[in-house]
């Protein structure tokens, strides 16, 4: 079978609806939409888990954290998992290049090449200016620069990972397939850029925030927790909301230049490529930075598109699909079969044309926790590291504590905890997810039937790990 070239673009905490083809009204990233125009674009694209580690893991897996059981970004090393992305594509024949971040836990012996680890604040600093870069971004501690960054595009970790990967595909044989994992850091905090791009979108353009500091108030819980305290570390800091989302926009511009010499360097080749990032970005919302607080639309959604041979031209405003389908699409694609204990789909009749069950993808599924019972935002939990100074961090035993699991299905959105507590929005209507429906009355059938189907995502994603005497009965595609 002649194999396409695969290369996986994958971005950190970019949120969805963020690029004019998604109907964002700043032209944040041109070639990537020309590009994706060309294939298969998903508007209900969810994550797994709205955390690095967790959502990068079910990407490798396709399993979903319960399962996998990494749960937060300390314990990638406890992955439970079957065969996984890099194992099927290397017994497939592919040359594996990544180049960008990792947090995961394959180590660099598992790739051909391995131009990595990049961090938020640093990397493999090959000069002395890239050295001082990484110095000054670190000084930043992941906050928002209100001047151009004062080193050259060529610092920039896009940049480098670039010119990573194309090193690694121009020493790969001609007759030997490829798959190109180009993991940038970026547009995760510290929000920083140089010119042009500092300039490139104004603070005074950016669009409104669909809701500020009062949607934090008025949610409560670890949403006004989290906010609180960024505001004791950092006073007055939400008045940066404009220039955050500034260099937001021009960090995505920047990433975008980059893909554009990536392919121009790759050229007329038989590429099939995915483009997906591992969670979203409160970019101001709720009076928030980063993430961390809750399951917003703003942390779930992700991009998530597909071209290359074989796929058909569509957006896709209907299905849902999640971050845990890309490994068996890729499996499908490869005619290869779909491992034991993967709980991902395969979107590949999907992305083909060909027939596939509507009710397989009428609802999406995502967890966040990492276990035990929720704090109180009133207890003094201890916090895993000292937060000094102007530090935090907004993924902690607080806001992290717990489990909550979430369905989405058609307008609607579920959120359930370990404690039982229960919560409901009609995003049509509320799209900030203020008005909390669970208990009203007039909902009762739809948030039983939005129930029943919780469950049935939860029976799903129960492990069928490890293999044992008896013989799983296993459907085509992975559809249930």
């Amino acid at each position: 079978m002649n194999r396409p070239n695969i290369v996986l673009i994958m971005t950190d905490q970019q949120r969805a609806g963020w690029t004019a083809a998604s109907g964002f009204p700043l032209d944040t990233m041109p070639f990537l939409d020309g590009l994706m125009s060309t294939g298969a674009q998903f508007e209900r694209a969810y994550t797994t888990s709205p955390a690095c580690v967790p959502a990068r893991v079910s990407l490798l897996t396709a399993r979903y954290p319960s399962a996998h059981r990494v749960r937060q970004n300390s314990a990638a090393e406890h992955v439970l998992r079957g065969a996984d992305l890099v194992d099927v594509l290397r017994d497939a024949g592919y040359a594996l290049h990544l180049a960008g971040k990792t947090h995961f836990y394959r180590q660099p012996a598992d790739f051909d090449t391995f131009a990595a680890p990049y961090w938020h604040n640093r990397g493999p600093a090959g000069t002395p200016e890239q050295a001082s870069f990484e110095q000054w971004l670190s000084a930043l501690d992941h906050s928002v620069s209100h001047e151009p960054t004062p080193f050259p595009l060529e610092c920039q970790f896009p940049y480098r990972i670039v010119d990573g990967a194309i090193s690694a595909i121009d020493r790969t044989p001609a007759d030997r397939p490829f798959f190109t994992w180009l993991s940038f850091p970026e547009p995760h905090n510290p929000y920083q850029v140089p010119e042009p791009y500092f300039s490139l979108f104004s603070p005074d353009e950016v669009p409104e925030r669909l809701v500020g500091p009062e949607g934090a108030e008025r949610k409560g819980g670890t949403y006004t927790w989290l906010r609180e305290l960024i505001e004791e570390k950092r006073p007055g800091y939400d008045a940066e909301w404009r220039r955050y989302r500034a260099n937001y926009c021009g960090m995505l511009r920047l990433i975008d230049d980059q893909l554009r010499r990536f392919f121009t360097h790759l050229g007329e080749r038989d590429t099939l490529v995915f483009f997906v990032a591992d969670h979203g970005d409160y970019a101001g919302d709720y009076g928030l930075q980063r993430k961390g607080a809750g399951m917003s639309e703003s942390l779930m959604r992700i991009p998530f598109a597909v071209a290359g041979p074989g796929v058909r031209p569509m957006i896709n405003g209907t299905d849902f699909v999640s971050l845990a389908d890309l490994f068996p699409t890729i499996c499908d694609a490869l005619g290869v079969e779909i491992p034991v204990g993967v709980q991902g789909r395969s979107l590949w009749p999907m992305l083909t044309g060909a027939p596939y069950p509507a009710g397989e993808f009428a609802s999406g599924y995502g967890e966040r926790g990492f276990g035990g019972l929720s704090y109180d935002v009133d207890e003094r939990p201890p916090l895993h590291f000292p937060y000094e100074g102007r530090t935090f961090d907004e993924l902690n035993t607080v806001t992290q504590s717990g489990t909550t699991v979430m369905l989405r299905r058609g307008q609607w959105k579920l959120l359930l905890d370990e404690r039982g507590t229960g919560e409901l929005y009609d995003l049509d209507a509320d799209p900030a997810e203020l008005d909390n429906r669970y208990d009203d009355p007039g909902l009762a059938e739809i948030r039983a039937a939005l129930t029943t189907d919780l469950a049935r995502w939860m029976i799903r994603v129960r492990d069928d790990l490890p293999e044992a005497a008896y013989t799983l009965k296993r459907a085509p595609h992975n559809w249930h």
